[in-house]
């Protein structure tokens, strides 16, 4: 050991250990760690050097660079930097008129939080999904609350994906009239609190149905069978059902056939024999009039049974006007699940016909009446003119 201790060698790496451990004991000891400090865009933002008030010539350095922003330094050795902005962003170093280090600051800028957009969707009676958007880019970490209650309950919380920005609530309060939704956002720099009122009967809307499978019925060249499942979102078929609504047309038509189940199956009987159709399936709460439609599923593509002796070349581009009859165009959209939707046109033309008729009717009625009536009134005259002569001829002269 007194050998060691007595080469330069080691004399020398124990006196750098010794000098290393001592500067970064009077770093800690003077608080000269590097600190972190928030300032707001656009505006003038102070940077202490150290704690106390040094009365003393400072020099100041962006990322060890004697490159400053437009900025001020205060007869206490602050700095202000006027009118910042993301440039101004860095670690900030003052040092003494001898080139030592006093202190440290990291300097992160932004805005704090604005009001939200916020969207929700109700994929079912016990999820409310809940997204939003910040009307404010802050450049600086968030971080989200949320809850939701219905009318005169309980706030329930509303649980927060930060990263991707949504929160779920299962189950909410469903059956209350309305609900409302709060999420506080706040940064360093500040917090903003967005509510949000809406009725989740009225956001309703299933997810498409799953699995659609379309095929041919053997022996029947106007015939498809379609098939699908409810969405694995909608657990509850028996006490929540749906009902689908199923789109048909041949391939490079404009306009749809529709037809509406209340089952997970159905058959339709007017494919166009010979020809690829397009099949498409959505659903709807069948029990909440005010909920929506969900989105159409994907386009299934199938061509009804062939028999193959006597099928010829398939044709799947024609004119549209080849298929004016029971169809619809693409733009419309049925609000009713009834199979059976009335002709209003029809119908208009008919009660207008029957009120037509009963106006000739009675107008006919009315005259046979008037012209009974005056006959009744001729012969009533043509008696009493009869009884007046017998009655003068009775007379004595």
């Amino acid at each position: 050991m007194p050998a060691f201790f007595s080469s330069p060698g080691s004399l020398t790496v124990i006196c750098f250990l010794s000098w290393s451990l001592c500067l970064s004991a009077a770093q800690i000891w003077n608080n000269k760690v590097l600190d972190v400090q928030y300032g707001r865009l656009d505006s003038n933002v102070t940077l202490a050097c150290g704690k106390s008030q040094i009365k003393i010539p400072v020099v100041w350095h962006l990322n060890d660079s004697p490159t400053l922003p437009w900025h001020e330094v205060t007869s206490n050795g602050s700095l202000v930097l006027l009118h910042v902005n993301l440039s101004a962003q860095g670690n900030y170093s003052c040092y003494d008129n001898q080139g030592l280090l006093l202190h440290s600051i990291k300097l992160k800028l932004g805005y704090p939080p604005g009001l939200l957009s916020i969207s929700c969707q109700v994929p079912n009676h016990a999820h409310v999904h809940c997204s939003w958007v910040e009307s404010v880019k802050t450049f600086l970490p968030v971080e989200y609350n949320a809850s939701l209650r219905g009318t005169g309950s309980e706030w329930q919380p509303c649980l927060v994906d930060a990263i991707h920005e949504y929160c779920d609530v299962r189950p909410p309060y469903f059956w209350q009239t309305i609900h409302t939704l709060k999420i506080t956002a706040t940064n360093a720099l500040g917090s903003e609190t967005t509510f949000a009122q809406f009725k989740l009967d009225k956001l309703l809307k299933p997810d498409p149905p799953e699995s659609v499978s379309v095929n041919e019925v053997e022996g029947y060249p106007q015939r498809l069978n379609i098939s699908w499942n409810f969405p694995s979102t909608w657990p509850e078929h028996d006490a929540f059902p749906l009902v689908f609504h199923i789109r048909y047309r041949p391939h490079g038509s404009l306009y749809w056939s529709e037809v509406y189940s209340e089952e997970s199956q159905t058959v339709i009987f007017d494919a166009l024999a010979g020809h690829l159709h397009q099949v498409q399936v959505r659903a709807r709460d069948e029990l909440d009039a005010e909920s929506k439609w969900s989105d159409w599923s994907p386009l299934h593509y199938a061509r009804p049974w062939e028999d193959s002796a006597t099928s010829g070349p398939p044709e799947d581009h024609f004119p549209d006007y080849f298929f004016p009859f029971d169809t619809k165009p693409e733009t419309s959209t049925s609000k009713s699940h009834k199979p059976v939707v009335p002709d209003d046109g029809n119908l208009g033309l008919v009660i207008l016909l029957v009120l037509f008729a009963v106006v000739i009717i009675g107008t006919v009625l009315s005259l046979i009446f008037v012209v009974w009536l005056r006959q009744r009134r001729r012969e009533h005259a043509t008696k009493q003119e009869l009884s007046s002569m017998v009655k003068m001829k009775s007379m004595p002269v």
